[in-house]
């Protein structure tokens, strides 16, 4: 099995995405730079001109920032239903 896939934060992803768009020129030269993929450089610049973001918007922030709303959410669902459990079974030792 190969190295698992390097975790770009979304800062650094809307920085690329940046200078790939002032630079002019390949993603591979860009990407090169910076140390990355270029087919994710590729990926990111899409993404950014599909959400159409301004200078104040950042998509990839806002993609992270779901992805860890989501994690949270299970987690408390999970929470929630031992609390169920344990409730229930204590209602019915007492009884």
């Amino acid at each position: 099995m190969g190295a698992p896939s390097p975790r770009y934060t979304a800062e650094f992803k809307q920085k690329a995405v940046e200078l790939y768009k002032k630079s002019g020129t390949t993603y591979a030269e860009v990407a090169r730079g910076l140390g990355c993929d270029a087919g994710s450089l590729s990926d990111w610049v899409k993404k950014a001109d599909a959400a159409d973001c301004g200078a104040a918007d950042n998509s990839f922030q806002m993609a992270e920032d779901l992805r860890r709303l989501k994690r949270e959410n299970e987690r408390l669902k999970r929470e929630n239903e031992i609390l169920l459990k344990a409730s229930a079974f204590f209602a019915s030792r007492q009884l």
